[in-house]
């Protein structure tokens, strides 16, 4: 069970307030929660304390560093079981992806400690005419000073961890707004990063609703602001000043399968199954649209659907549940009609389509449209979409006809469509043989187009919150 009330956390210390946010039980609809929400004083002294603390951050060892993130690997281990139950009761995710998110953030802040340690430099040969001999260059890589990170509802636990693990690597003191939806796991982060020694002002985690977390954008003392979450991140961008911003905003995931896949279909469709339905298709890598041989396409679509009407849906407290309830009513009602909407525009549903609430079911198309939103914007939920194609330039086509890029799928046997795919994809990132909902925390990760700019994978994040200074040295 939850805590009754938790407080936030500002300049390393918990804080109550006398005003609180309600948290509900995503299946239930219960409240389960309540967290305490800082005023704008609170915000102002957030910032003016990572301020302060850029300097004793900065000045903190690679290995103390690589010690804190430990501790907290060491911590949340030990308190799996807790954090998988909160991320199931807030977020509605079914117990056992619960866990594995869990497992995900203990292996982000372990990457991360070994990491901190290997924010290595570079020795530059600048002898390249005889001016110049007895001159060589080197270089160090510094922290920024203090971010800023807002985060998403549908990881509340890896995302945040994707932040905050090389930020503290990095040495750079944050503030950070969780989702107001799922805040209870990075709070839970917060209890842990308090029982460390780090610098008064090294961070600060703040329930904070969208309305009040403008400073965290706009403020010119915070050198970074990383966001993860829909396209308003581009807004957020326009309005961020001078300071660097990186955003990872979503995507309408394609999977490719290749005509050589006949043999292969019962692990495709399981990895297809997974990739489209996993955490309710809430995930900015979900497999969205579908793209088959024709030669396959037929056994193929008879297949997956007999195999997406087999999955459990209901109570994500039960272990045996796959499909658990989207974040909230509204989520699943913007879906349920823009499905609605496909079909009406001469679409096929092929099973699904239904909703409950915010219970929708795991939904198959063919024949949308291709200027449906649930080909053309990022559905984020249980759903996916079945296209046929003749030749394999025709699915690339396809796959780039879109204004996102974030990852993309192909299953093949031929390395010559597996090199083209890598070529010619406008993407973040190519699978190959497995779905584009494949991540591996230390692999960098982020898009293209609409799906944002920057990369994400703890060394990729700390190179981001870090600077390359340069020294040059003459020989007398």
């Amino acid at each position: 069970m939850l805590d009754k009330t938790y407080p936030y956390y500002l300049a390393n210390e918990p804080r109550t307030s006398s005003t609180t946010m309600e948290v509900y039980d995503k299946y239930s609809g219960e409240i389960a929660t309540r967290v305490a929400v800082p005023d704008d004083q609170a915000t102002e002294e957030a910032i003016r304390a990572a301020v302060h603390a850029a300097g004793p951050m900065k000045n903190v060892k690679p290995w103390a560093r690589q010690a804190v993130l430990q501790h907290c690997a060491k911590r949340f281990q030990e308190r799996h079981d807790e954090l998988a139950m909160a991320l199931c009761i807030e977020a509605g995710k079914p117990i056992k992806d619960a866990a594995g998110e869990v497992t995900r953030l203990i292996e982000t802040f372990r990457i991360a400690a070994e990491e901190a340690v290997r924010m290595n430099g570079e020795t530059l040969n600048l002898e390249l005419a005889g001016r110049l001999d007895g001159y060589r260059g080197y270089t160090q890589r510094v922290p920024l000073g203090p971010v800023s990170f807002i985060t998403p509802f549908n990881f509340p636990l890896n995302l945040v961890a994707h932040k905050v693990a090389p930020a503290i690597a990095a040495g750079c003191p944050f503030v950070l707004k969780p989702s107001e939806k799922t805040p209870i796991g990075a709070l839970i982060i917060g209890q842990v990063l308090a029982e460390t020694d780090l610098p008064k002002g090294a961070f600060s985690v703040l329930t904070l609703d969208g309305k009040h977390a403008s400073p965290l954008v706009q403020d010119e003392r915070l050198k970074l602001l990383s966001f993860t979450g829909g396209q308003i991140g581009w807004d957020l961008k326009a309005h961020a000043g001078h300071k660097k911003v990186t955003l990872e905003l979503g995507g309408n995931a394609s999977c490719i399968v290749d005509a050589d896949q006949r043999d292969h279909l019962d692990k495709v469709i399981e990895r297809l199954v997974f990739g489209a339905f996993y955490q309710s298709g809430q995930s900015c890598i979900s497999v969205q649209r579908i793209y088959a041989h024709a030669s396959l396409y037929d056994d193929l679509k008879q297949r997956l659907v007999h195999a997406v009407q087999q999955l459990k849906a209901g109570d994500p407290k039960d272990k045996s549940v796959f499909l658990g309830p989207m974040i909230d009513e509204a989520a699943a009602q913007r879906l349920e009609g823009w499905i609605n909407e496909a079909q009406q525009a001469g679409a096929t549903i092929l099973c699904g389509g239904k909703r409950k609430g915010n219970m929708l079911d795991a939904t198959l198309m063919e024949n949308v449209p291709k200027n449906a939103k649930v080909n053309r914007m990022e559905a984020f939920g249980p759903f996916a979409l079945l296209v046929p194609f003749a030749r394999i330039e025709d699915a690339f086509a396809m796959v780039n006809d879109s204004d996102y890029g974030l990852q993309a799928g192909i299953f093949t046997d031929s390395l010559a469509h597996a090199m083209r795919a890598w070529n010619e994809l406008e993407q973040g990132g190519v699978i190959v043989n497995d779905v584009p909902s494949f991540r591996v925390d230390n692999m960098p990760y982020g898009g293209v187009k609409l799906s944002g700019i920057g990369r994400e994978g703890v060394r990729y994040a700390i190179e981001d919150m870090t600077e390359i200074r340069l020294m040059v040295m003459r020989g007398m």
